[in-house]
Parts: C-alpha cells; sequence; structure tokens
C-alpha cells in the first residue's frame, strides 16, 4: 500500500490561475489554500473533506460543479508520474511537432509514447464509437481523448486511470475564479412525468449546479432529525424547525416529494443570481410544481446537507448493516431519466434493499447507496446478480456503468460489457505497455472477475 498523504501533502506554490501540490494534499486544506489567494478547482467530489487531489485525478473526480465547469480531467495541466522504469517523468501535452522529437527517441519514454501513439491512430475510429454519450464517465482508459490530431496528451490517459499506469508524485492544476453570489431554486416532485421537461427547461437557464434527491433521502432528515440539527450547527431544534416550516407544510397537505431537484445559480451580484433564479422559476409555472427559493447562504445549506449526508446518516444509525456502493454512479443521457428511473426502480424493487438515491440530475448521474449485512450470504449473492441487471439497463440506454467513482475492483468485471471485447482488448494493451509484470494497483481497470472481487468483500 502506497500512502501519499504521509509525505507528499505540500501545495508547492498557488499563482495566477494554476496551483502546483503534492497528490498527498487533503482537497479540503488545497482549497483553502487556493481561495486564499482568489481561485478555485471546481471539480471536488461530495467526499471533498476526506479526499486527496492525488485520488481526485486518479477517479477523474466529479460533483456537483461538475454540469458547468467539468470533471477533474479538464484542469490537469502537468503531471510528475513514476513509471515502471522507476523514473519520474514529467507529462504535458505536446503539439504534433513535439510528439514527433519525442516518438523519435531511442529510450523508454520514446517507446512508450510511440506505442500509445500507434495505438489511438491505428484505432481511431472504433475509439470514436465506444466513447460514451454522457458529459460525465469514469469507466476505462479514455485513449479517445489522448490524440486529437494537435495535441497529443498522456495526462488524458493517467487521469482515472486509478493508480494503474504508474504513481503521481506532482500535480499542475489550472484553476477557475469562483462566482461570489449565488441562490438556490428547490423543486419538488410529486411523481417523475414532468423530469424530462423540467430538466430541460432549467438546463436552458444555465445552473451552476443541478442536484437531486429521491424520497428515502428526505425520509431520512426528518427521521433523525437530531443527527441532523448537529449537521446544521443550528442552535437548537427550534431554530431548525422554523427553517424547514414550509418543508413541513408541503408535506402535511402534499405529502414527502417523490424526488427534490436544486438547481444553484451563481454570479457577480445579488441581483444578477436572483434574476436568474427567478426567471428559472417562471419557466416552470404552468406545470404546477411546488417551488422555492432560498434567501440565504444558510438557507441553502440545508438542502445541501440532505444531498450530501444522507447515506452517513444511514451508516451511522443501521448498525448491522455497511454502505455496499456497487451501483452507485450510473449515468444516462437527462432527457432519458423518465424513461431510466421508473425502470431502474422496478429492478431494485425485486431486492429487499434498504437505499438511498441521490444524484447530478444536470448530468444524469445518479448514486444509489444500498446498506447491506455483508456476512449474510443473500447479500453476497444479490451484489453480481443486481450489478448485471443494472448495467444492462444502463447500457440499454447508452450510458456508463460508472460518472465519477470509476471502476475498481467491483465494476472493472463489467467493462467488457459496457465496451465490447475489441475495446476491452485495447485496455489490456494499455495496462500491457505501461504496466506488462501488473504491479501498479492489480485487478482494476483490467484483468479482474466478479468472484475475486467478491472475494475480498468484508466479511
Amino acid at each position: 500500500v502506497v500512502d501519499l498523504a504521509r509525505y507528499f501533502n505540500r501545495v508547492h506554490e498557488v499563482g495566477d490561475g494554476y496551483a502546483v501540490t503534492d497528490p498527498g494534499v487533503y482537497y479540503r486544506d488545497f482549497e483553502k489554500a487556493t481561495l486564499d489567494k482568489g481561485w478555485l478547482m471546481p471539480s471536488y467530489p461530495a467526499s471533498r473533506e476526506i479526499c486527496t487531489v492525488g485520488g481526485m485525478v486518479a477517479n477523474n473526480a466529479g460533483g456537483e460543479k461538475s454540469l458547468a465547469y467539468g470533471k477533474t480531467e479538464n484542469y490537469v495541466a502537468e503531471l510528475s508520474v513514476v513509471l515502471r522504469d522507476g523514473q519520474e517523468h514529467v507529462i504535458k501535452p505536446l503539439s504534433q511537432s513535439e510528439l514527433e522529437e519525442k516518438i523519435k527517441r531511442n529510450d523508454f519514454e520514446g517507446e512508450l509514447y510511440r506505442d500509445i501513439y500507434k495505438l489511438v491512430s491505428e484505432n481511431k475510429e472504433v475509439l470514436a464509437l465506444a466513447k460514451p454519450d454522457v458529459s460525465k464517465n469514469s469507466a476505462g482508459y479514455y485513449l479517445w481523448n489522448v490524440w486529437d490530431g494537435k495535441t497529443f496528451d498522456l495526462n488524458k490517459l493517467i487521469v482515472g486511470s486509478q493508480g494503474t499506469l504508474g504513481v503521481i508524485t506532482k500535480i499542475k492544476f489550472k484553476l477557475i475564479k469562483p462566482k461570489a453570489h449565488s441562490k438556490m431554486l428547490a423543486i419538488f416532485l410529486k411523481d417523475l412525468g414532468s423530469l424530462a421537461e423540467i430538466i430541460s427547461r432549467i438546463l436552458a437557464r444555465k445552473p451552476e449546479s443541478f442536484e437531486s434527491y429521491d424520497d428515502h433521502t428526505f425520509k431520512l432528515a426528518i427521521r433523525y432529525w437530531f443527527d441532523f440539527l448537529k449537521l446544521m450547527k443550528t442552535g437548537n431544534a427550534l431554530s431548525l424547525a422554523w427553517k424547514f416550516l414550509p418543508e413541513f407544510f408541503m408535506v402535511l397537505t402534499g405529502g414527502i416529494p417523490k424526488m427534490v431537484l436544486l438547481a444553484e445559480f451563481t454570479g457577480d451580484s445579488e441581483e444578477e443570481v436572483n434574476q436568474k433564479a427567478i426567471v428559472a422559476r417562471d419557466s416552470l409555472a404552468e406545470l404546477n410544481l411546488k417551488t422555492r427559493l432560498t434567501h440565504s447562504a444558510k438557507e441553502s445549506q440545508k438542502y445541501w446537507l440532505m444531498r450530501r449526508e444522507s447515506f452517513n446518516l444511514l451508516r451511522h444509525h443501521i448498525k448491522d448493516k455497511h454502505t455496499a456502493p456497487f451501483i452507485d454512479d450510473m449515468v444516462v443521457r437527462p432527457e432519458l431519466l423518465p424513461k431510466f428511473l421508473p425502470e431502474l426502480n422496478e429492478v431494485m424493487s425485486h431486492y429487499k434493499i434498504v437505499y438511498t438515491i441521490a444524484g447530478h440530475v444536470g448530468d444524469g448521474n445518479f448514486h444509489i447507496i444500498p446498506l447491506m449485512n455483508l456476512s449474510d450470504p443473500e447479500s453476497r449473492r444479490i451484489i453480481p446478480e443486481l450489478s448485471k441487471k443494472v448495467y444492462d439497463l444502463v447500457i440499454k440506454y447508452h450510458g456508463s456503468i460508472t460518472g465519477e467513482h470509476n471502476d475498481g475492483l467491483i465494476r472493472t468485471p463489467f467493462l467488457k460489457q459496457m465496451y465490447g471485447e475489441k475495446v476491452y482488448g485495447l485496455f489490456e494493451q494499455v495496462k500491457k505497455l505501461f504496466d506488462p509484470d501488473n504491479i501498479f494497483n492489480p485487478g482494476k481497470k483490467v484483468n479482474a472477475s466478479i468472484n475475486y472481487a467478491m472475494e475480498h468483500l468484508e466479511k
């Protein structure tokens, strides 16, 4: 086990639109350093308080701001990586002339660049067809992104490779200027019938984030009220109850919503964000929905906490079960959600599992977090069976089996199902070129089986 957080944990420099950092720096500390200079790396995931920036690169992390800003792959300017020759290599984008010089070299690096260039060039059409038709994807190796005819960038392959190609030792990130003001529009749905139309109308208004959570999540906040109180850091239960008065009234008069959507609009002034949010709300008027515009960041926080902390509430209160996120990250195009989600719920209904669904509705990216007793043989039977059924459904809708969280031991066995034999064979070639002895994080991305994954589940 290589623990980079112990010694590779310094932010070296924050400059004008960039930062140079060790991979073991926690994102929370990295963000503090960049915000002190007025900059932000916006691809942080929901686990922002506990993840490292190196892990974000290795997983190609994304989160609530990815709708507007994209995933971590968009912000990696340069990497230092120890490859199989034991040397640290600086990897950065190359122009065509720089690439030609690189592949002429008679050394390890020249050979590696030659082989990868040949692989992506000879399979250009196959790879173009293989790229999932969604805005977020962390499945497989991103071979289609390496060479666009003008720029050759091996970083595009190393990002999202889960440490299977080498060890990242330094990162240069590109940064953005964060917007100073924000406003949230919360939308409460009794059913999913109008979901596609809502998504279309809200996305037309260009929100920075467009998130969602289901009725299971909403019920958790009510059920574990005092835990939620602690998370809100509110002085007392009465104060928190006052903040939730509109939601309590809504539940009393119309029941718990089937889904809650959160659209956040940002800008450089209060007036600008108010106008954006009001226009978005008014665009939904004829759909007869319950909506709420937040009045402050504190009010928005209650919705963000429901979205981010729901599975933690579950995990802390159900002692004989553990979170088992084995189907937690599928993506389909947002306009397909009204068809996809009912079919997904129908598949899930055949299994007695406690779970929550939350996600990035603007990207069509959903996280299912089940709670299971992993010592129970029935739970261990369900995992591979349900995985295949869910992924069959995702592939039917031309989606990806993982939009953010990557393959790991539990999803790698399904990559061949998603991409087909030929493309999976290209992934195997990539692994062989970088790591013929299979020493870098074996069993991820290629050469895994569901039996191997199940053998390594906590018992």
